[in-house]
């Protein structure tokens, strides 16, 4: 029971006021009739100790302004607000918020007037709250839309009117059909509402499609509405509530990151140019467009002769090769090929778009009369008959450079090209453009690298008549065909080759260059004519000079390798052998098989001072030798011994022809997948020269012997049925004979050898070495080298373990 006065409001009744706002009831006169247990709460009075009373008596000293409040409220009748300070109970002061409001009727016993009464920060948090609820109910950018459980409308947002075009007001009491006919496929969506009304789990997300007012007829918003359930005090379903948001834009972002996503894994699928320019225009017909050109620029040549040297054509230049064109008419509209020439007018969107580096966009072609089109009446006609109506062109650019231009467009498709189609296609070129890019400077890097390989390695293996070679070479470095291993087959003098197998660390183009340059030294080293080991000595010694010369190189580019140099001799049926550590030569017997010769290994080049050691090896009629570089025998599952093993198991029949001995070798990779290193295999099968191809005499330390020297030689040459040659030769005989006479020491020996040449040496065991030099008019001698040179096609000195030899070499006749 209640003390008398005491009045208990619901919010109802008190109209503002929430949980914890003390409500007081005022006559006409303003005293006290009424006063709630919160306000007793707030100031410590009971309804008996104010009831009656004037409510100017609560208030503390000096509150004028608080009774004006009242006077004005009580003479307008009109609601007013006011911050007072109120005498509580106990004495002390208490600010409050007050607002006082007429009251009338509601069976309040008479009373005028209801004071509503709350502490400070209560009525901040009360303000506060409310403007929540209208900020998110009223002003949100989201719609928000309240339906009874019968599916009919209670309330919705402004926002959702105002996107709609219906006030507020005429929403409620209706249902989604009513208001929104034919836009929204209700059966689906109510379907939702059902099912969160009868569960009470909320629908997260619901996401459907309609036309608004702004859209195109090709076009539809997409939304998404997420609806939860209202219950009341006892948990009984009351409504249901909506937000929904615009994700139109999100949605197209998505779909466009999935189609470049697609894009990424369907253009660029190889490092051929029009290649990836083909699978552009493929990937956007009919997906952007009905048809799609990529034409290239001079920046990617694609052509046999520049653009520029093409000239014009009726007012049109060549800018352009096609590239590419992908069309659902199968290319119809297409007037040029790929590869061909494109002239185009200079005013035309191709030229703007390439010179600005900005995508030209065309809704509605223009076909009026006046425009580019006058200039180029060949492609006006083809765009008339075949309806072409919207028009795309974005310049393909890459690392600041314009490549070329992409053309899209419409024919067959109604709808015209859009902001958004034209982002999607200048985002399918930024990605198109790079893998274009990517695949010219690869075009560009691999003509340097086939010119570089063919310009590095032997062309044509020559063996001379004395050797028949046969090579294969397998580069690790695909892409660009070269690496760093290498061959070569030198002629030597006597009738002698030398052959020479490398690898330079590394593969690709930087080894190649070093392979390069180690080739160079090497014949430069064997025009020297040194024994093997002397040779890899020399060579060792020129790599860590070129590693001295550029101290600050990065350690992957510092030279070094491996080398086996071999000298075949076909007179003594020798191959004098020395590697640097290199894997051992095997020589293939028709008889024995394969064997594999004892070669000390050396160190590898470039590791610092190291000491080589020739072997020599006996060979026999119809042997093969097989050198190798290590790619070959080394993979990445197995070690050496099972790769040399794999080799010599492929090296059947002994006695077959070299080239399919090379093959069936190669042939042992084939199921292995890409060669872990470059693998070069070289095989030589000697022709030993017969006895009488050679002619040896040992000469006399005696001037007197020169002469029958000389007509030995001259019988000799005329039992070879060489007649022609006797003159010089008499001559080249005469003169070595007498230097070695005159200034070389014993044994003095004179050799002719006859094969794809006439070679004629004269050894001595003398350590000098003989120099051509001019002689003067009055000098009796110093011409000897001089006419030997000139009579010669070529010449040279060589070192031997007994002194030197000099030798000469001519031309056979008819050769």
């Amino acid at each position: 029971m209640n003390d008398p006065g005491e009045v208990v409001f619901g919010l109802g009744a008190a109209p503002g006021a929430h949980p914890g706002t003390a409500v007081a009831v005022l006559d006409a006169a303003g005293r006290v009739t009424g006063w709630t247990p919160e306000a007793r709460r707030l100031l410590g009075h009971g309804p008996a100790q104010v009831t009656g009373r004037p409510a100017a008596e609560l208030l503390a000293e000096g509150e004028g302004s608080a009774r004006e409040v009242l006077a004005a409220a009580v003479g307008s009748r009109r609601t007013r607000s006011a911050r007072v300070r109120v005498r509580h109970r106990d004495g002390r002061v208490i600010p409050l918020d007050v607002r006082i409001s007429p009251l009338s009727g509601r069976g309040a016993d008479g009373a005028a007037w209801l004071v509503r009464a709350d502490e400070p920060d209560e009525t901040a948090r009360s303000r506060w709250n409310a403007a929540v609820l209208e900020a998110i109910l009223v002003r949100s950018p989201v719609a928000a839309v309240v339906w009874d459980p019968q599916l009919r409308y209670l309330w919705v947002n402004e926002t959702l009117a105002r996107e709609n075009g219906i006030p507020s007001g005429l929403w409620p009491g209706r249902r989604i059909d009513d208001v929104l006919p034919g836009i929204v496929d209700t059966p689906p969506f109510e379907a939702v509402l059902r099912e969160v009304l009868a569960s009470g789990v909320p629908v997260l997300g619901y996401e459907y499609n309609r036309q608004t007012a702004g859209d195109s007829p090709h076009h539809k918003h997409t939304y998404s509405i997420s609806f939860f359930r209202i219950d009341d005090a006892d948990g009984v379903p009351m409504a249901l509530a909506g937000m929904r948001a615009d994700v139109t834009a999100t949605r197209r972002a998505r779909a466009r990151l999935d189609l470049l996503s697609e894009a990424s894994t369907r253009i660029g699928t190889t490092l051929d140019v029009l290649r990836t320019a083909q699978e552009l225009a493929d990937y956007a017909v009919p997906l952007l467009a009905d048809f799609v050109t990529v034409d290239l620029s001079e920046a990617v040549p694609i052509g046999d002769e520049p653009l520029a040297r093409l000239g014009s054509e009726a007012g049109r230049t060549a800018v352009f090769r096609r590239g590419a064109v992908a069309s659902t008419h199968h290319g119809a509209e297409s007037r040029w090929a790929t590869g061909e020439a494109i002239y185009v007018p200079p005013s035309s969107p191709f030229i703007e778009a390439l010179v600005t580096g900005r995508s030209v966009l065309q809704p509605v072609l223009d076909l009026s009369p006046g425009n580019w089109l006058d200039e180029d009446p060949a492609r006006a006609e083809v765009i008339r008959a075949t309806g072409m109506h919207s028009l795309m062109i974005t310049p393909i650019r890459a690392r600041g450079e314009t490549l070329g231009v992409a053309a899209f467009i419409r024919h067959d498709t109604p709808a015209p090209f859009e902001e958004d189609d034209l982002l999607l296609a200048e985002e399918l070129v930024a990605r198109a453009a790079l893998c274009l890019d990517n695949a010219r400077r690869y075009a560009s890097e691999r003509t340097a690298a086939l010119a570089l390989q063919r310009n590095l390695l032997p062309r044509h293996l020559e063996g001379g008549g004395t050797l028949e070679v046969r090579s294969r070479y397998l580069p690790a470095d695909v892409a660009h065909g070269v690496g760093g291993d290498w061959y070569d087959v030198i002629p030597l003098s006597g009738a002698r080759t030398a052959l020479v197998v490398g690898d330079v660390v590394g593969h690709g183009i930087n080894a190649a260059a070093a392979m390069g340059r180690l080739r160079t030294a090497v014949r430069t080293l064997a025009e020297l004519d040194p024994a093997p080991d002397e040779l890899l000595t020399l060579l060792d010694r020129t790599v860590a000079q070129l590693n001295e010369e550029d101290p600050d190189a990065d350690p992957g580019s510092t030279l070094g390798g491996t080398c086996l140099y071999a000298v075949y001799d076909p007179v003594l049926r020798t191959l004098d052998v020395a590697r640097a550590g290199h894997p051992p030569p095997l020589l293939l017997d028709p008889t024995v098989g394969v064997s594999f010769p004892d070669v000390p290994a050396g160190l590898p080049l470039g590791l610092g001072p190291a000491v080589f050691e020739t072997s020599r090896i006996e060979l026999s009629e119809g042997s093969t030798v097989v050198l190798y570089t290590d790619g070959l025998i080394e993979t990445r599952d197995h070690d050496i011994d099972f790769g040399i093993a794999r080799v010599a198991g492929a090296l059947t029949p002994p006695d077959g022809p070299l080239d399919d001995l090379c093959s069936a070798v190669c042939d042992t990779f084939s199921t292995r997948g890409p060669l872990a290193d470059d693998a070069t295999l070289l095989m030589a099968r000697p022709r030993f020269l017969t006895p009488d191809q050679v002619a040896t005499w040992d000469v006399p330390a005696d001037p007197a012997a020169v002469g029958a020297a000389r007509a030995s030689a001259a019988g000799r040459l005329a039992a070879w049925g060489l007649p022609e040659l006797v003159p010089a030769t008499e001559l080249i005989v005469g003169e070595l004979l007498a230097n070695a006479v005159l200034h070389g020491a014993a044994p003095i020996r004179l050799r002719l050898i006859r094969h794809t040449a006439l070679v004629c040496e004269v050894s001595d065991a003398g350590p000098g070495q003989p120099r051509p030099r001019l002689a003067e008019p009055e000098d009796e001698d110093g011409r000897g080298l001089t006419l030997v040179a000139r009579s010669s096609r070529r010449w040279g000195i060589r070192r031997t373990s007994e002194g030197k030899t000099v030798w000469s070499e001519q031309a056979l006749p008819g050769s």
